[in-house]
């Protein structure tokens, strides 16, 4: 059964006062991306029409920041664009002029009312190439004269991260027969094209432009953007007209064109989603996740000039991560009917274990990986034990045993960084002085803020997890799973360590410098949550998950540590070194969601009510990333989204795990 397409309504209540609230992300699958806010002001440096990779893989530029749109209806010129300047003046106020924004797939849409006017504005990226658009619908108000929308052209050129001087660049523009072309600093060249359009040419710096999610976040505030012309365009009733943005030549000059074969091929891959699943019960919030899930897949160059599937972490900041991209990989592809992604990223991935280690940061052009994590490996082989269970793929696993084998025998010998079997009890050590090695990982001046050298709990519960698929990796090839399974039965015995006793849950990690860390962190639920659970007893895995439930549990997903806890950190929020210190103790963790609510139907055998917490993210979807997850949540109430405003494990293990729990319920 094909699926319907269920448009995104977030009516704009008070628009007036709350221009730059809520955001939208696009993405064109080789890295470029796009983004901004409903009312059309900056807030982050990384707003702009177009984001393109300069330097392959991940090298992103921001190249055009803004069209900023102004409706001219006789000799009525009203502005449809909102803009922020030093000290917050808004000025001028288009998004006053918003009536509803909405999601058509992953199309940000915008409708403008202007007296009896009515004129639809959307954005998007043409698949696969540097390219944006930016189109205009008049559908309502009669008038004898068409109406007119010029376009203010704003370009940049820098890195995505930073901010602009005022003149610290220059922008060659040549009039072409129906639009621009900008010559870059670095000799490439951008096409804005328009088959309606009248081009004019104008080279203006902008100055003052503010920031201010650059200045919550302790960051420089303030950027310079370079206006390079403008573009009149004739409106028509019914009739897609705009622009084309190219990094190159611009390919399809007509907008109508463009739009069908975007939204031909979002329907396309929503229609092949959620496998097993009757498309009638779904409910329109997952709809939506598994269109978000397409922001994250994309294909970088690869140092033989090829293509390489891989996994962006989050936007509008992070790259793709060994970590982030195994954690992600079932909920991104196997949940959405691509199996065929998901082994094009492992194979890729596969030629880069090193020493029984997958990277956590996967390198640029020319530059070396850093294998700095000790669960991306691991999360490695939970991912291939994903795609096998849905694929059955035994070629694929066969061409990939040696490597995976090349992790269990490192872990289990010893490896960078500290990381090996402890001989006595099986369990898995790991961290030298100055190394933070697992997710929670933030650092302010040098110093690791959770410090968890020892023996942690959930790379115990991965690293049991991984043995027994191993074993049964080794079955299916017709090899002989003992060594695997040998390991699997010590550590079976010797993870009850963890164990607190009094129905207390687990241990954060155990032999510590200091001891075994008792702080109550999410970190124990993957010991239930994971397919092979090392807890000998279902009275081990209740507890765990009560646990979790009465400190840590929020409708957004899991506090990073409890709030009766001295080192507790309700809010995130400041600057950097006052954010990375909270990063992890106490904000709240989308991705954990997912693993919790699969925790609570292990224990309780019902599938409904565990699917149920996952529900709260349906209202969140209208919160802050339109259509996606945040990354974190403040952890006291009202759980204010933070961090990154999509990211992909969020989405991933929310979409995952209900997907997973609706095919227990239909069994």
């Amino acid at each position: 059964m094909a699926s319907a397409l269920v448009p995104l309504e977030c009516v704009l209540e008070n628009a007036s006062a709350q221009p730059d609230e809520r955001e939208w992300w696009i993405s064109n699958g080789i890295g470029g991306y796009a983004g901004g806010t409903l009312g059309g002001v900056l807030t982050r440096r990384y707003h702009g029409l177009m984001v393109a990779p300069l330097h392959p893989p991940l090298g992103r530029y921001l190249i055009l920041a803004k069209a900023d749109a102004e409706l001219m209806d006789g000799e009525t010129h009203t502005p449809l664009h909102s803009n922020t300047w030093r000290g917050g003046i808004v000025e001028p106020q288009g998004h006053r002029h918003l009536e509803a924004f909405r999601l058509d797939g992953q199309i940000p849409v915008w409708d403008f009312a202007v007296d009896d006017l009515r004129v639809e504005q959307r954005v998007w990226m043409d698949h696969g190439r540097n390219q944006t658009r930016v189109a205009f619908r008049w559908h309502g108000g009669e008038r004898a004269r068409a109406p007119v929308v010029r376009l203010g052209l704003i370009a940049s050129y820098r890195d995505h991260h930073a901010v602009n001087r005022a003149h610290g660049f220059e922008i060659g523009t040549e009039v072409l027969p129906d639009g621009l072309q900008l010559h870059l600093p670095d000799g490439r060249f951008v096409e804005v094209r328009s088959t309606q359009g009248h081009f004019k040419v104008d080279a203006t710096w902008i100055e003052g432009f503010f920031l201010a999610r650059e200045r919550e976040r302790g960051l420089e505030e303030i950027d310079h953007h370079l206006r390079i012309g403008q573009v009149d365009i004739e409106l028509s009733p019914d009739r897609w007209v705009g622009i084309g943005v190219a990094l190159g030549t611009l390919q399809t000059l007509d907008p109508a064109t463009s739009l069908a074969a975007e939204r031909a091929r979002i329907e396309a891959f929503s229609s092949a989603a959620l496998p097993g699943i009757d498309r009638a019960v779904v409910p329109a919030w997952i709809d939506r996740l598994v269109v978000a899930a397409d922001t994250y897949l994309f294909r970088r160059q690869a140092p033989d000039g090829g293509q390489r599937a891989s996994v962006i972490a989050g936007y509008p900041w992070f790259g793709d991560w060994g970590r982030d991209t195994m954690i992600a990989l079932p909920g991104l592809t196997l949940a959405t009917g691509r199996p065929s992604v998901a082994r094009d990223i492992l194979a890729n991935f596969t030629g880069f274990v090193s020493e029984g280690m997958l990277p956590n940061v996967f390198p640029g052009d020319g530059e070396t990986p850093q294998y700095n994590t000790v669960d991306a490996a691991l999360w490695f082989i939970e991912a291939w034990r994903a795609y096998i269970a849905v694929t059955n793929d035994t070629k694929a696993l066969k061409d990939a045993f040696a490597a995976l084998a090349e992790i269990v025998h490192a872990y289990r010998d010893g490896t960078r960084y500290g990381i090996g079997m402890d001989p006595e009890d099986g369990l898995v050590r790991a961290g030298i002085p100055g190394q933070q090695l697992t997710w929670m990982d933030a650092r302010v001046n040098g110093r690791e803020i959770t410090p968890r050298h020892g023996k942690p709990v959930e790379i115990n519960a991965l690293w049991y997890n991984a043995l027994r698929s191993m074993a049964d990796f080794a079955r299916r090839l017709g090899q002989s799973p003992a060594a695997f399974d040998t390991l699997a039965d010590k550590v079976t015995g010797c993870f009850a360590r963890f164990w607190r006793g009094d129905d207390a849950g687990l241990y954060d990690v155990l032999d510590g410098p200091d001891g075994h860390d008792a702080a109550i962190r999410p970190n124990q639920i993957f010991a239930v949550s994971l397919n092979h659970s090392p807890l000998a007893s279902d009275t081990m895995r209740r507890a765990v998950v009560a646990e979790c439930r009465e400190h840590l549990l929020t409708p957004f997903g899991l506090r990073s540590l409890s709030p009766r806890d001295p080192s507790y950190r309700g809010r995130y929020a400041g600057g950097v070194a006052e954010r990375d210190a909270a990063y992890h103790q106490g904000p709240v963790w989308g991705w954990l969601l997912g693993h919790y609510a699969l925790a609570e139907h292990r224990v309780t055998g019902r599938a409904e009510p565990a699917r149920q917490r996952l529900e709260a993210i349906a209202g969140h979807l209208c919160q802050a990333g339109l259509g996606q997850v945040s990354e974190i949540f403040d952890g006291d109430p009202p759980y204010t989204p933070r961090g990154a405003p999509a990211q992909a494990w969020s989405v991933a293990c929310i979409l995952e795990a209900w997907w997973r729990l609706a095919r227990e319920q239909a069994q």
